[in-house]
């Protein structure tokens, strides 16, 4: 297990969103399993382990999270707000926002609360394609990130 990658998770609700980023991870070959959850709810679930998701071999944490904004139940900020409040090695994992939202509110906030990055999803699938390639790239291969202990 300790040599199979970790897996990223996706916190998006819009099911098209949902494909075409699935889409994207399979055509930019990244080695990491994608794992989508469809609520802010079902992301604290996934990442405390709660529900469905206590089992961590199954479901380990991620080594990123992708997450939008705009979510049922609980918003893309509540998360990373709660996220950033559980110790490490949960409350260390990056955090990209991938949401449509160029409000600048959005982003300030975002940040504030301790957000990686915020990258504004593309218009079309290949420069989704490209952004997840880069993206992927970045933050699973060439960064360098805090100790899991």
């Amino acid at each position: 297990m300790a040599d199979e990658p970790k897996p990223i998770l996706l916190v998006e609700d819009d099911p098209d969103d949902q494909l075409l980023i699935r889409r994207a991870f399979t055509k930019a070959r990244l080695l990491n399993p994608l794992r989508v959850v469809g609520d802010g709810d079902a992301a604290v679930d996934y990442l405390s382990g709660a529900e469905g998701y206590a089992d961590r071999h199954a479901n380990p944490l991620p080594a990123l999270l992708l997450l939008d904004l705009k979510l049922p139940r609980r918003s893309g900020l509540e998360v990373l707000e709660w996220l950033r409040s559980r110790p490490a090695p949960m409350g260390r994992t990056p955090v990209v926002v991938l949401t449509s939202s160029k409000e600048s509110a959005d982003v300030d906030r975002a940040y504030e609360l301790g957000a990686n990055s915020y990258l504004v999803k593309p218009v079309d699938f290949d420069g989704l394609l490209d952004m997840i390639k880069t993206a992927g790239l970045y933050w699973t291969v060439l960064n360098e990130g805090p100790s899991r202990g």
